[in-house]
C-alpha cells in the first residue's frame, strides 16, 4: 500500500483523480511545471501541445484557489512545490488478433496531485 502524503498547514493541494491518460504522459508535463510560480506555470501550460496540459492546468488552478480561499495566501506569491502523478486503476480490453489470438489493451488512469505553497522571501 502506498504512503499517504499529508498536506502541511502552509501548503494547499488539489487532486484530479481517475483521468483517462497514462501517468507516464502526465509526468512529462508535471516535470515542466514543478518549481515554477502559479502564473508562470499556467501561462506555459496554455501553449503546451500536450493533452495532459489541460488536466494539469485544471489541478494548478484548483490548488491556487484552495490556497487563496482556505489559507489566505496571495496568488502572486504561490509556487508549485510538488506535482506528481500516481497510477489509478487499469482497465483491460481485448482486441482480436491473427490466428484466433487475443491482444490485451491496458487503458491506464492517473491521479494527479499538485501542491502549492507561498514563495520563501
Amino acid at each position: 500500500m502506498a504512503r499517504t502524503r499529508k498536506a502541511l498547514a502552509d501548503e494547499a493541494r488539489a487532486t484530479a483523480r481517475f483521468a483517462w491518460i497514462s501517468p507516464r504522459k502526465v509526468r512529462i508535463v508535471l516535470d515542466l511545471v514543478r518549481g515554477k510560480s502559479v502564473d508562470e506555470a499556467l501561462n506555459m501550460l496554455k501553449f503546451l501541445p500536450k493533452r495532459a496540459s489541460t488536466l494539469v492546468a485544471k489541478a494548478v488552478r484548483s490548488a491556487a484557489a484552495n490556497a487563496e480561499q482556505n489559507y489566505d495566501m496571495k496568488r502572486e506569491n504561490l509556487v508549485v512545490s510538488q506535482a506528481f502523478a500516481d497510477g489509478g486503476p487499469t482497465f483491460k480490453r481485448y482486441q482480436p488478433r491473427q490466428r484466433g489470438r487475443a491482444f490485451e489493451i491496458k487503458q491506464r488512469t492517473t491521479h494527479v496531485t499538485v501542491v502549492v505553497r507561498e514563495r520563501e522571501q
